[in-house]
């Protein structure tokens, strides 16, 4: 099992000082953080120079104030170019590609005024033109887009493994070779979207491209309730051979609680 672990949870300064800790501690890998503003593009000296030291660098989870379901277009365009520079930057360092959601806290149907400004139908095309234009791009570069459901508080467009599922698959249908494609599970919404978190994830069979681990309250693996055992055998049976890389809060002292995790995955 290959555990890696967002950056910003990890202790140190430099990318070099992480990648320190997390050895010692049993992490494979780090994932970037990919803030707004072509950020990562920028720090590309730096990432390339972590790579030389030996750091293990596969993903990068956008973190952005907007998405590519955006309902504003320009903010949709916006979202597009700076996710194609996240799978550009990966590329250049050897990465496995980026993980995005198509949106975070743009609209939730259960607070007022209740009815998105954008219908369901309209909702799945912006989805699949975006899908299709990151899609093509990712494949170019030699890298994959990991399409994100997000629970229904964070995101009222695709919330369970079979709604991404879907949408991956229609831009399949539409000429785009999949393979520049993929699905993030993620385990904290599995939790609340899905009826059997194990059965969703052998629905999607190969499509799970990345796994990103925290518990059922959202805190890392071991604080919470999941049913770990059954996840990951479930991605056993899929033949998922990636990373599963820790995003989540942190309960309790911070370094401690971000060490506890790789053991306690392994002993499920």
């Amino acid at each position: 099992m290959k555990i890696a672990c967002l950056e910003h949870l990890l202790p140190g300064d430099r990318l070099q000082d992480k990648w320190e800790f997390a050895l010692r501690v049993g992490y494979d890998a780090i994932e970037l953080r990919g803030r707004g503003a072509y950020t990562l593009r920028q720090r590309l000296p730096e990432l390339r120079r972590a790579v030389r030291d030996g750091v293990v660098l596969p993903t990068v989870s956008v973190d952005m104030r907007h998405f590519f379901g955006a309902f504003d277009r320009e903010l949709r365009r916006d979202a597009i170019d700076q996710v194609k520079s996240q799978l550009s930057a990966m590329a250049d360092i050897g990465g496995r590609g980026v993980v995005t959601p198509a949106s975070r806290g743009m609209f939730s149907p259960l607070l007022p005024p209740f009815r998105p400004p954008r219908s369901a139908e309209g909702d799945r095309d912006v989805l699949v033109e975006g899908l299709t234009e990151l899609g093509r791009h990712a494949e170019k570069e030699g890298v994959r887009l990991f399409l994100e459901p997000l629970n229904r508080y964070e995101d009222h467009m695709v919330n369970r493994v079979d709604h991404g599922a879907e949408l991956i698959r229609a831009v399949g249908t539409a000429g785009l070779c999949v393979g520049g494609l993929g699905l993030a599970v993620g385990t904290f919404h599995l939790n609340i979207e899905e009826d059997h978190p194990a059965l969703a994830i052998r629905g999607a069979g190969r499509l799970v491209g990345h796994v990103l681990a925290a518990d059922s309250n959202g805190f890392q693996p071991g604080a919470g309730h999941l049913e770990w055992s059954s996840v990951l055998s479930a991605l056993s049976c899929v033949g998922y051979d990636g990373f599963l890389t820790v995003k989540c809060r942190l309960r309790g002292d911070e370094v401690a609680a971000v060490a506890s995790v790789p053991a306690f995955l392994r002993s499920r």
